[in-house]
């Protein structure tokens, strides 16, 4: 009797490792062998859902068919319940083991938005507003309550985010991508200020961003900035008016409608450089690196004035007369209402 019992349990050890060895060798080949993933496939992990949660969608979609698996390999490799919510890009041939892997990582899909050189704040808000892969917190704030939750320190957020292109994941609310802009800017920011060149008439790194956004609205060419800096920076050493358009645009807000005359240069307004000394209250428009550095680096030189030459460039003069000559050279032939920048007085 004992005997007979020793030979089921003996037959009974055998047929279970065989039986675990045939288990642990189909669940191995399983978790390395292809999922059933369409080209281009995009799956979603929501926020807050538990990995018990996620095997049972994985199998109604059909992407893995033994969820068995997937849960012993939860208790083998505990470290790949840690699931990150986003969005993912799977790949066909990826395994089950990969896939665990890659939403363990937190390894999302990401998109970009840029935010262009010389974009007003209110362009920015309705940029923000299209983008439908973010979510929208800014909706129903005034720009003054949206510079107070992100802390900005300045009432107007003009000018205040650095313009370069972010990565963000779906789902990421339009206040956090404003908040890492402004975290760039300030970056940025500080460094140059730091690095300033001597005697600029400039009190704080504030003024350094209004100057870069006057540069940034004035050209697009990179080479001519710290030069345009030069000018400015001359014309406020010595007492001049900075007299130029972009501000008086800026000041017009929605009255501007593609032209300014000479009504509209002798019309006050805070932003006015035609009527007022110094600089605009605040910056006229989000800055890159570039125009902030010329801001605290301008070139040096003798030239007073500038023109746009009608190509994207600029023509530079000394003197007020040289200035009016290249004016007349360039501009009052091609429009009437057209005024340099600075102005010819």
């Amino acid at each position: 009797m004992l005997k007979r019992l020793f030979a089921v349990f003996v037959l009974f050890v055998v047929l279970a490792g065989i039986a675990g060895g045939v288990f642990w060798k189909d669940y191995q080949a399983y978790l390395n062998s292809p999922a059933n993933i369409a080209e281009g496939q995009i799956y979603t992990i929501e926020k807050g859902k538990y990995f018990n949660s996620l095997v049972k969608d994985l199998n109604a979609q059909a992407i893995i068919d033994k969820p068995l698996y997937m849960r012993v390999l939860s208790r083998l490799e505990p470290e790949l319940t840690a699931i990150k919510a986003g969005e993912y890009q799977l790949e066909p041939g990826m395994t089950p083991h990969q896939i665990l892997e890659k939403f363990a990582a937190g390894d999302t899909l990401s998109y970009h938005f840029t935010i262009i050189e010389g974009m007003r704040f209110s362009e920015l808000r309705q940029s923000l507003a299209a983008e439908d892969k973010l979510s929208h917190e800014l909706t129903d704030l005034s720009d003054e309550e949206i510079a107070e939750k992100l802390e900005l320190g300045v009432s107007s957020p003009e000018g205040m985010f650095l313009a370069e292109t972010y990565q963000f994941q779906r789902g990421m609310s339009d206040l956090e991508l404003l908040a890492r802009a402004h975290d760039h800017l300030e970056k940025q920011l500080n460094q140059a200020w730091s690095e300033r060149q001597e005697d600029l008439p400039l009190q704080s790194d504030y003024e350094a961003l209004i100057l870069a956004s006057i540069i940034e609205k004035e050209t697009g060419v990179a080479a001519e900035r710290p030069r345009i800096s030069g000018v400015f920076v001359r014309r406020l050493n010595r007492g001049m008016r900075l007299q130029t358009d972009p501000t008086v645009i800026y000041g017009m807000g929605e009255r501007y409608k593609g032209r300014i005359g000479r009504a509209d240069l002798r019309r006050p307004t805070p932003y006015n450089t035609y009527t007022i000394d110094g600089l605009p209250p605040t910056p006229i428009a989000m800055v890159g690196r570039e125009a902030i550095h010329a801001a605290v680096k301008p070139a040096e030189g003798s030239e007073l004035y500038f023109v746009a030459r009608g190509d994207g460039s600029h023509y530079f003069s000394d003197t007020l007369s040289e200035h009016n000559k290249a004016v007349a050279r360039y501009q009052l032939k091609r429009r009437e209402d057209y005024r340099s920048s600075p102005g010819s007085n």
